[in-house]
């Protein structure tokens, strides 16, 4: 690297260092952003030399990536932003930290996607889904498709692994000399494993039309925008490659979506050559990712932590969580979106029948959009009168991005 990179590098390394000593944070972010003001091409610098797999979406990006990272370290080192900071400033951090690796795996906030694309020259990207989040502050999901479209069609010979299931990513995806025919493309390696939200996906995004389902099949009723047929398939509890060879998967991560996720996670290691049998082993050995879906142990309640920012991610919240007591914590605060109407869009109905408490800065939002699904529940001033309001046994904690981080700082004291 040039000598000013070099400098910003270890600046950065040092000012990560720093802030975790001090207990400021983990350095995810403050070390990037001093190390691309001192050089701004610095991340350009840091990802010359790796294969470099970025991983988008509106959900699932920080448990892919882990996945993803496991899987492709079968290969050697791997520098990743396991901590979530999916900006260029996260991304820098991760790699500095990280030092000479031969391989990245970073996970790239859906908005930054042009932006990192351009200055990390990826291997292969791979394009998790679509909806709605904070409307209040981003885009629509359409201009959100298009900003991708937009960008991928500069990198023709991108290797790109995205969802089949997805109108609007396969609109984004699809090349431009193959979108009035066949969507089977050599660069477009297609996975599929089940979108369960479909509420912001209704109408093309090509000419306007609706677009219908039938069983796993979607089509558009006015052009050539269809499902490709996927390469990569979740079937029963396992995954379907390329070859027809089903591989079990094991996890310690709940829930049908983190299945789809390891799915992901090996079609992105396969653009790397890991075998899937050789990669299937590795997703096992990965039991939380930053804090999501930890397991703690608290005056005989078994606690565990679910993160929800949005309403596709709520719904596979109430996948993952068991039929137990639920303590539901919702703030409105920058990073999570200061709107909080996207609630009456969250069908809560699954909560009946079982003890529901709710909490958080926001929580009379979250009482009346549970009045009107006719949703019992307590509300709680603090975690701790939650923990003492349940009886013994599990504990489900289902929460969006700052309350999630309350809650896990309130964990961190009792210990």
């Amino acid at each position: 690297m040039p000598l000013r990179a070099k400098v910003a590098s270890s600046v950065s390394r040092t000012a990560a260092a720093l802030s975790r000593a001090a207990g400021r944070g983990d350095g995810s972010v403050i070390g990037g952003w001093i190390g691309l003001k001192i050089d701004p091409d610095l991340l350009a610098h840091l990802s010359a030399g790796r294969a470099i797999a970025l991983i988008s979406g509106t959900n699932g990006k920080t448990t892919t990536t882990r996945l993803s990272a496991a899987a492709v370290g079968k290969l050697g080192t791997v520098a990743t932003n396991s901590f979530g900071a999916n900006m260029p400033t996260g991304h820098t951090s991760a790699l500095a930290k990280a030092g000479s690796t031969p391989y990245a795996v970073l996970e790239v906030d859906e908005h930054y996607l042009p932006e990192v694309l351009e200055a990390t020259e990826p291997h292969v990207v791979a394009l998790l889904n679509l909806s709605r989040d904070q409307l209040d502050r981003a885009k629509e999901v359409s201009m959100m498709a298009q900003l991708w479209r937009s960008a991928l069609v500069r990198y023709p010979e991108l290797r790109v692994v995205a969802n089949a299931d997805d109108p609007m990513v396969v609109w984004a995806a699809t090349p431009p000399e193959k979108r009035s025919g066949t969507l089977n493309t050599p660069v477009v390696t297609w996975f599929s494993a089940g979108q369960r939200w479909h509420d912001d996906s209704w109408v093309c995004p090509e000419c306007g039309s609706p677009i219908e389902r039938a069983q796993d099949q979607w089509w558009c009723t006015g052009c050539w925008l269809r499902r490709p047929q996927p390469q990569w398939v979740v079937e029963d509890d396992g995954v379907l490659d390329p070859s027809g060879a089903w591989h079990k998967v094991v996890l310690q991560l709940p829930g049908r979506v983190n299945l789809g996720n390891a799915a992901t996670a090996l079609a992105v290691a396969a653009e790397f050559g890991v075998r899937p049998a050789d990669a299937v082993s590795r997703l096992g050995g990965v039991a939380s990712v930053a804090g999501r879906y930890a397991q703690v142990v608290r005056a005989g309640r078994n606690i565990r932590l679910l993160l929800a920012k949005n309403p596709a991610s709520w719904l596979e919240a109430f996948d993952m969580a068991e039929h137990a007591p639920t303590l539901l914590s919702i703030n409105a605060r920058d990073p999570d979106g200061l709107d909080t109407s996207w609630l009456f869009d969250v069908d809560f109905s699954p909560l009946r029948g079982r003890q529901v408490l709710i909490t958080g800065d926001r929580a009379y939002d979250l009482a009346v959009r549970l009045d009107v699904n006719e949703v019992p529940f307590q509300h709680v001033k603090t975690f701790s009168e939650a923990v003492s309001a349940v009886p013994p046994g599990r504990l489900e904690v289902i929460a969006n991005y700052t309350a999630f981080q309350d809650i896990r700082a309130e964990l961190d004291r009792v210990n």
